[in-house]
This record gives structure tokens, C-alpha cells and sequence, in this order.
């Protein structure tokens, strides 16, 4: 089931019961050597499965069981589980597992029971390509490991080694992949083969190691294959002449735009963070002008209340005792001490509001929480000031003037008793009349039966 191309394989397609591979066509005959493999594993899902296996065994492998590839293979598989069949959740998980060609694979416990060495990696829906490195120097298999959360092509991390290993001298590599119940799309970028050599030995010339005749052959091969490729495109031209461009790329142009009608679990991680900081930037925006306005009012309020003190003062001579110059004194403290932490709050929301709009500071959380803890306090003390201005404009007031809610109005009798008496008479004589009238249209109707 693998679809080659000209940038990438895709061993898989997001299909169930998919297996397909690729293996090298003629043996490796280095005896130590390095793989750089570069692949991408992408899901819908949350779980994916089955995963994708890198290969070095005598023989070429087949189609089988095991990551697509047969079983009881001689040689080494490094095997990128997705799915966790033994219910451990150990998965996804890198398993290191030898082969002498009579080990059947343990796919119930994920080859828990028969791994050289492990470890546990996602490697699942990664913004940037995994990339995976082996190297077999010395009997010594060691795994390494870019989990694909930056572009750095040499950010790698250990994952396993096992030491004292055995393996073919020479032998085919391979990779390979398969699909279940749950699918994933499998695909491999690159895989680069080095050989390893001790220092101070000589190096075979790459020349010596593939005969002339089988380039010979090789090169006819692609040849021909090139002539049917070009033959193709004609045919295809001709049978489609409204059709501009190569074929290739409208069906590239498809499955891209077939794609975008999902969503893989990164891009809806990155929409949900970039929509909470959407939020969180209005929020603050609308705090801002909120305090703005309650800055406004409170200036107001202060110069209203100063004017009136100063009014009252001039207008009543012999009263002005009656206010106590310590209650104004705390009276414009407290309005002064309210101006001065509403400025201090808008400096604070305008300093968070910078920060969310230019980098999407992660402590933006913490400027709202502090944002809310000085809004309650504006209001607490709005409400201080209140009660103290009301206190003092009370205590100002001759007794005379002192305001008082108003009577009520009497209210007017509209229906005598007369009147009612009348009424209820001609209700009664009216539904007298109406039950009487009833009765003889039910006996008039009992006639015809």
C-alpha cells in the first residue's frame, strides 16, 4: 500500500488494515554503519495505530504481522508503536527488539517481553518531522531521537542502547509501517545510510561497492522508466487538453485542499491558545475603558463636593462649626487615595495590554487576576466615599430642608355603593336569562331525536 513520490513515501494512508514497506535492493556491506531517517506521523484521532518499524535483517523483508514487514526476521527492528495493546499506557514507545529468525513478535504485550531496550516518545502529529538516528559501532546499538518540536536538525536526546549485539554482517535495510482498527498516515521524508569505519582504517571507495554492470543496469532502467513517465504525460494532455498544468499537481491540489477540511490535534491546540489570548485582550480592553470612565466620574464627583463644601461654608457663617474639618480632611484623602490607585490600575492595564499584544506573555493570566483584586477595592471604596458624602451633606443641611418623601395623594372612590348594587342586579337578571334560554334550546333539540 505505499504510494511513493517525488519528495516523500507514504507507507500508510490514514486507512484501516493498511501495510506496505520499502526496502533497499541490494545488501549493506558495512560492518558498522549509521541510519538518519526522517519520517512523519499524522492523525486525527487522539490514538493512533498500529505505528512503523525501521529495519536491518539478512534478507529482504515481505509483507507480514508485524508493522507490515514478516515476522520472525534475522537481524534488528526499532519498532514506533502508537497503539497499546497490553493497556499499560506505555504508548507511543520506541522498542528495540533482536531477531535470530525463530522469535515470533509478541504483539499482546507490545514486545514488552522480548525488548532489548525502550523507551517512551510521542512522535504523533509533531509540528516539524521526527527524526531518528541509529548507530551500530562495535557491537553497540544506540537510538537517538528528535522529537519534532523545533526545525534544529541536530537537537537530538537519547533513547535506548543495547550493548553487545550481534548482527549480520551484511544485510538489507528497510522501514515499513501498518494500519488497524485506528489509521494514521506514515510518511518518510528522508533515509540516509553512513558507514562507520575505526580511525586509521582504510575506506572501500564508494565505486567498489556496486559493480559497473548493475549501474549499467540501473541506469537503463530509469531510462526506460523516464521514456513511460514522459509517454504518459502526452497521453494525458491529449486526452485532457482543459486541464492546465501537470497532472501531478492537480492531484496534489486536491488532497491539500481535502485536508484543510480537518483539523489535526496541533492546530487545535495553537486556535485554542490564540483564541484565549483573543479573550483576554478584549477583557482587558474593555477594563481599561471602564476604569477610564470611572476616573472621570470620581474627578467630578471630587470637584462637586469641594465647590459644595466651599458654597455651604461661605453661605452659613455660624454653621460652618457643624462640619468638623477632620471629616473633610478624611473625605478628600480617601477621594485622593481613590484617584490615586485608579491611575495605578490603568498604568497596569496598559502595561499588560502592551504585553499581550506584542509577544502573548504566558503571565497575562496573573495580570488579570490583579486587575480584578484592584477593581474590588475601587469599589469598596467608592462605596466608603458614598456613605461618608451622604453623612456630611445630612449633617449640613438646615433641619428644615432636610428632605422628606412626600404624602401620598388620597385615593379616589370611584364606584359608590349604589352603583354596585345596580350592577350585580343586572349581572343577575341577565345570567337568569341566559340559563333560561339554554334550557329551551336543549328541549327544542330533543324533539328531533
Amino acid at each position: 500500500d505505499a504510494i511513493p513520490s517525488a519528495d516523500q513515501i507514504r507507507i500508510t494512508t490514514s486507512l484501516k488494515s493498511q501495510r506496505g514497506s520499502v526496502w533497499t535492493k541490494n545488501k549493506s556491506i558495512f560492518e558498522y554503519w549509521e541510519v538518519e531517517v526522517t519520517f512523519r506521523v499524522t492523525g486525527r484521532g487522539r490514538i493512533g495505530a498500529d505505528g512503523l518499524a525501521i529495519w536491518f535483517t539478512e534478507e529482504q523483508g515481505l509483507e507480514g504481522p508485524v508493522f507490515g514487514a514478516a515476522d520472525k526476521w534475522d537481524g534488528v527492528g526499532i519498532f514506533f508503536d502508537s497503539f497499546d495493546n497490553d493497556g499499560k499506557k506505555n504508548n507511543p514507545g520506541v522498542i528495540v527488539v533482536g531477531n535470530n529468525g525463530k522469535l515470533q513478535y509478541d504483539h499482546q504485550n507490545d514486545g514488552s517481553t522480548q525488548a532489548l531496550a525502550s523507551c517512551q516518545r510521542d512522535f504523533r502529529n509533531k509540528p516539524y518531522p521526527v527524526r531518528v538516528k541509529i548507530t551500530y559501532y562495535q557491537k553497540a546499538l544506540t537510538v537517538l531521537i528528535n522529537n519534532g518540536f523545533t526545525p534544529d536538525k541536530d537537537d537530538y536526546e537519547f533513547c535506548a542502547k543495547v550493548e553487545d549485539m550481534v548482527l549480520p554482517s551484511q544485510g538489507y535495510f528497510g522501514i515499513s509501517a501498518a494500519t488497524g482498527g485506528l489509521a494514521d498516515d506514515h510518511d518518510v521524508l528522508s533515509f540516509l545510510t553512513f558507514q562507520l569505519s575505526e580511525p586509521g582504517k582504510e575506506v572501500p571507495t564508494p565505486d567498489a561497492e556496486i559493480p559497473q554492470k548493475d549501474k549499467e543496469k540501473y541506469q537503463e532502467e530509469f531510462e526506460q522508466f523516464q521514456q513511460e513517465l514522459d509517454k504518459k504525460k502526452e497521453e494525458f494532455q491529449k486526452e485532457h487538453p482543459d486541464v492546465q498544468g501537470q497532472p501531478g499537481k492537480t492531484t496534489c491540489a486536491f488532497f491539500l485542499s481535502a485536508d484543510d477540511l480537518f483539523e489535526t490535534v496541533s492546530d487545535r491546540e495553537l486556535r485554542q491558545i490564540f483564541e484565549g489570548q483573543n479573550r483576554i485582550h478584549l477583557e482587558i480592553k474593555q477594563l481599561n475603558r471602564q476604569l477610564d470612565m470611572i476616573l472621570d466620574e470620581q474627578r467630578r464627583y471630587v470637584s462637586a463636593v469641594t465647590d459644595e463644601v466651599a458654597k455651604r461654608g461661605a453661605g452659613f457663617p455660624g454653621q460652618q462649626g457643624q462640619v468638623s474639618q477632620q471629616e473633610i480632611a478624611t473625605v478628600v484623602k480617601t477621594q485622593e487615595e481613590v484617584i490615586r490607585q485608579v491611575n495605578e490600575i490603568r498604568n497596569s492595564m496598559a502595561d499588560t495590554l502592551r504585553l499581550i499584544s506584542g509577544a502573548q506573555h504566558p503571565g497575562s493570566a496573573a495580570g488579570v487576576y490583579e486587575t480584578t483584586q484592584h477593581f474590588n477595592d475601587i469599589k469598596e471604596h467608592l462605596h466608603v466615599v458614598k456613605r461618608d458624602i451622604e453623612h456630611l451633606v445630612q449633617r449640613n443641611m438646615p433641619s428644615s430642608e432636610k428632605s422628606k418623601c412626600p404624602d401620598l395623594p388620597p385615593f379616589p372612590s370611584c364606584l359608590s355603593t349604589m352603583h354596585f348594587f345596580i350592577f350585580v342586579a343586572v349581572q343577575t337578571v341577565l345570567f337568569i336569562g341566559y340559563i333560561m334560554y339554554r334550557s329551551q334550546q336543549e328541549a327544542a333539540a330533543k324533539k328531533f331525536f
